[in-house]
């Protein structure tokens, strides 16, 4: 049996595990209509998220044409929802595969050298974690300026050590493993030995913690808007919502409805975090 063949069985039996699971299926239909509302945005839209109407401005929701009311400038909160989408998520998502691909790299390197690499490389990931997550992304974005761009990148940095810090204490458990010692045994070079041999049987908890941090980095991500250290003020975006909602806080549908949206993605991908890590976990297996 080749290796694609494994690989493929073991997708399908991880495919089937999590169609059983009653909260994984939730997760992925709010997931799946998500992503669809995202990409179908123009189309869903029922007006631009920028256009002003000052004379309907906080219109309450089903009057003067807003199903979900108006904001301070008379925009549409239905509109800027589904537009805010584009937004939050995309960058949630990348800010989690750039930072996990990062730190994965790192510890994996670390856990595979040791010695002077493994102590240079983990002290380097000590002083990123002793800062408070929130706390250090609002220093780096302050920093760089106010601005998606480098929210993001203020992100990744914040993100990186957690996953540097599992994949060391992995390949450390794994690197003396008989398989391991066996394709050393026939000449396997270090790369070789690390990325095809190593990596490929480390990488279930990572991709499980991903799955959970996702939701995490969307919320930290509406943090740094709803601070003001995200996009611009005008800019659909979810957390710059409800922060500009709270400010009129008797016209409950400026921060209700972005924040139910928030509420429904990070929820989503809990639920499917928590299926991957009762299927992937063998201890809980």
């Amino acid at each position: 049996m080749t290796r694609e063949s494994v690989w493929r069985e073991q997708l399908a039996s991880v495919r089937r595990r999590l169609l059983r699971n009653p909260l994984v299926v939730i997760g992925l239909l709010i997931l799946v209509a998500w992503l669809i509302i995202t990409v179908l945005a123009p189309v869903l839209a029922p007006y631009d998220p920028l256009r002003q109407n000052v004379q309907l401005r906080l219109s309450p929701p089903n009057s003067a044409g807003y199903a979900w009311g108006s904001d301070e400038l008379g925009r549409d909160i239905l509109s800027r929802v589904v537009w805010g989408g584009r937004t939050t998520v995309p960058a949630s998502m990348i800010v989690i595969l750039s930072g996990s691909a990062i730190g994965a790299l790192i510890g994996a390197l670390a856990g595979f050298l040791g010695g002077l690499w493994d102590e240079l490389l983990m002290r380097l990931t000590e002083l990123f974690m002793a800062f408070p997550t929130i706390i250090l992304a609002m220093a780096v974005t302050a920093a760089l300026g106010r601005d998606i761009r480098n929210a993001m990148i203020a992100l990744v940095i914040v993100w990186w050590p957690t996953y540097a810090r599992l994949m060391r204490g992995i390949v450390l458990e794994i690197k003396h493993k008989d398989f391991v010692e066996a394709a050393r045994a026939i000449g396997a070079s270090s790369p070789y030995v690390l990325f095809r041999t190593i990596l490929p049987n480390a990488i279930a908890p990572a991709v499980v913690l991903m799955t959970l941090d996702i939701g995490t980095a969307i919320l930290t991500f509406a943090g740094l808007s709803f601070l003001g250290l995200g996009p611009e003020p005008s800019s659909p975006e979810w957390g710059r919502m409800v922060s500009i909602g709270i400010n009129f806080f008797d016209q409950w549908w400026m921060w209700l409805f972005p924040g139910l949206a928030i509420a429904s993605v990070v929820m989503a991908f809990n639920f499917i975090g928590d299926g991957m890590r009762d299927i992937l976990d063998p201890r809980l297996r």
